[in-house]
């Protein structure tokens, strides 16, 4: 269970072998599968951060088979019973899950390590820029550190 309403995170396969690896990402029966909308891909840089969006009508499905990314989630969303909740995950190759993030919900990525990650997303609609939102990743209203912490 997240500490989000709505928020699923999916446990995924890889199958290895001598010739390589298959990551598994997403099947339409699946639990988490709504419809199929896009896929589409991000690539972020060691340290860059991707944040904030939210999506209006978009239900997110991440998955990062290569590299690591910390995907962070904040609810805003009024009447939620997780409003103020936020969740910080550590996903790529070393936590190879999918995660689910229903809309309205804040979320942004970091890069993490010395190499740059690859987040799949295989959205529920087309991407368009009228049912996307945009914060600073500095945002004071989510108040988020997005530093890397020692301990």
């Amino acid at each position: 269970m997240s500490e989000i309403e709505g928020l699923v995170v999916t446990p995924l396969r890889r199958i290895p072998d001598e010739r390589g690896a298959v990551f598994h990402m997403l099947r339409e029966d699946s639990p988490t599968f709504e419809r199929f909308g896009e896929i589409y891909f991000s690539m972020v840089y060691p340290g860059a951060i991707k944040a904030w969006h939210l999506h209006t009508e978009m239900t997110l499905n991440y998955a990062v088979p290569v590299g690591m990314v910390k995907l962070v989630c904040y609810d805003d969303r009024p009447g939620s019973p997780t409003n103020g909740n936020l969740v910080e995950l550590h996903v790529g190759e070393l936590n190879y899950v999918l995660v689910t993030i229903p809309p309205h919900v804040w979320n942004g990525f970091k890069g993490e390590g010395a190499n740059p990650a690859l987040v799949a997303n295989c959205s529920t609609v087309p991407h368009r820029p009228d049912e996307i939102e945009r914060k600073d990743p500095f945002a004071e209203d989510i108040g988020y550190d997005w530093s890397l912490r020692h301990g």
